[in-house]
């Protein structure tokens, strides 16, 4: 029953540090997003979470916001933060350093760090200082959260995004020509998914026959690096090339061929796809979904249904 009881408490609060994580959605990359939040009997003393990439991690900003009459009360607290604490000099000192110098009983880490300077350090580091270390609390909400993150770091290639829109009879245009699909609402959504991306890609006929402006006129912010997949260029050299460019987060926008191109070497890791109420007669066909994939999200705008799945790899994503 104790043992329940500390799982509960201990999810809650993990739970609040994803909340505070997603503060630095954008602003953090090409860091994680972290949330921490410092726990004493039951109260929480202060919250931090990562702003923006060079400056403070979560668990610096949270021992900064401890009034001085808890200071004490940090020898009996448990530190809450969903991504492993670093235990290496980057841009900021080491984040184990300042949670031992804090003197913390306690820390619950929400899954381990990929990155190759962490994998699981910051952890032993705190162990071997006598600091009591729990692993794994909503560990499969924290992957999510950083999948763009952890993707990159694992798999040494940017996280994938297939996106396009479809006909309520699959096909993705009419006649093999141009079809409006998305709604002027829905079309600013893309523009908004297209402002997350570092790149966008498309085939080679695509760029022929539509010239797409692949930028963010729609939204706010930086127009991504905008790639045309030639037939010369493989994937996978294309997709190592990105990744030692840093480049952390690629959308592919089509057309059908480059689509199931990417999905027949299994290259990809969330897939949105639009679909209108209507059907045309004769086009081409969307392309074929993968045989396993789990739907996240499920939106309905102007009649048209949206929809995004991601790969199985993130449903038994193991931590190093």
């Amino acid at each position: 029953m104790e043992d329940m009881l500390q799982k509960q408490i201990d999810e809650r609060y993990m739970a609040r540090c994803i909340q505070l994580a997603t503060n630095g959605f954008l602003r953090s990359k090409p860091n994680p997003m972290v949330g921490a939040v410092i726990v004493c009997d039951n109260r929480i003393l202060a919250e931090g979470y990562h702003v923006r990439f060079g400056e403070g991690h979560a668990e610096v900003n949270a021992f900064r916001a401890v009034k001085p009459e808890d200071e004490p009360l940090l020898p009996r607290a448990t530190l809450y933060v969903n991504l492993e604490p670093c235990s290496h000099y980057g841009k900021t000192p080491p984040c184990t350093e300042l949670i031992i110098k804090k003197n913390i009983r306690r820390v619950v880490v929400g899954s381990v760090d990929p990155f190759a300077e962490v994998q699981g350090r910051g952890i032993r580091q705190l162990r071997e200082a006598g600091i009591d270390v729990c692993v794994g609390v909503l560990e499969a909400d924290c992957l999510l959260l950083n999948r763009r993150f952890m993707i990159f770091h694992q798999k040494h290639r940017p996280y994938i995004t297939l996106k396009w829109a479809q006909t309520a009879n699959l096909l993705i245009d009419h006649q093999f020509c141009a079809l409006a699909i998305s709604t002027p609402f829905t079309q600013m959504l893309v523009h908004q998914l297209r402002a997350t991306q570092d790149a966008i890609l498309v085939g080679k006929t695509t760029d022929d026959r539509e010239h797409p402006q692949l930028n963010v006129r729609h939204w706010h912010g930086a127009d991504p690096l905008r790639i045309v997949l030639t037939r010369k260029q493989s994937i996978e050299s294309l997709l190592t090339d990105l990744y030692t460019r840093n480049i952390q987060t690629l959308l592919v926008e089509g057309g059908a061929k480059t689509h199931q191109a990417f999905i027949d070497v299994g290259l990809w890791d969330e897939i949105h796809i639009e679909t209108a109420p209507f059907t045309v007669v004769g086009g081409t066909e969307a392309p074929h979904l993968p045989t396993e994939m789990r739907l996240i999200d499920r939106k309905m705008y102007d009649g048209n249904t949206l929809d995004t799945f991601i790969s199985p790899f993130f449903t038994n994503f193991a931590a190093p």
